[in-house]
């Protein structure tokens, strides 16, 4: 089943598998457990690699949906499942909360490569650990900032969940989870209506979250409104 699942990553990715292997080590691990570690490798041409030097004032924000909190966070959802004593199995809308949780993280590349020939995108921003609020600064050139209308998108109710049943609050819940979006986009605010067609007819629910502005050094660089 695992291989199965990374064998579905890399054909969504357009991505080889070319090796690996299985250790044994008795003793090492118990019964049941197992360590799972991989990598991957990109080559892009010098030209087109994306810094987000191009970002200035103006530009636009456009947000892809997440299938689920993807793959970070995990330490603390188990945390607020073992505190509040919950059955993976319980009902959690028309699926369970184990199921729920479970659903494999959205791959993003194929839209994007294809987005990425127009030559319009002037900085991706891939929604991981750290949330919206620590991975957008990592595109954004100094003096400039992120605004995000939180109402512009729709939170899945996983996150309703656990922002509740965990007691967590809203500065957090942007630091530890995606909340709904997995990948930003940034571009000139001319091409948003034919990005986001194109991005909706490739799959995606994509919608335009916000717009950069100007911030001075040592200010937030993600403003959620």
């Amino acid at each position: 089943g695992v291989i199965k699942g990374i064998a579905e990553g890399c054909r969504q990715a357009g991505c080889a598998l070319i090796g690996g292997e299985t250790a044994e080590m008795p003793g090492m691990y118990a019964l049941g457990d197992f360590d799972l570690a991989g990598f991957c490798v990109g080559v892009v041409e010098k030209d087109d690699i994306l810094d987000g030097s191009q970002v200035k004032t103006g530009d636009a924000v456009i947000g892809l949906a997440s299938s689920g909190p993807h793959s970070n966070g995990y330490s603390l959802i188990r945390k607020i499942i073992e505190v509040g004593e919950h059955d993976l199995s319980q009902p959690f809308e028309d699926s369970t909360l184990g199921k729920v949780l479970l659903k494999p993280t959205r791959i993003y590349v194929k839209p994007l490569l294809e987005l990425l020939k127009n030559r319009t995108v002037h900085a991706l921003a891939h929604i991981t650990g750290g949330g919206l609020l620590e991975n957008i600064p990592r595109v954004l050139p100094a003096g400039t900032a992120v605004r995000l209308d939180r109402s512009a998108w729709q939170r899945p109710a996983i996150f309703d969940w656990l922002q509740a049943e965990g007691g967590i609050n809203d500065v957090e819940m942007h630091r530890t989870f995606n909340c709904g979006i997995g990948m930003i986009v940034v571009l000139p605010a001319a091409h948003v209506d034919a990005t986001l067609q194109q991005l909706r007819s490739a799959g995606e629910t994509a919608s335009l979250i916000g717009e950069v502005i100007t911030q001075p050094a040592g200010e937030p660089q993600v403003i959620l409104q």
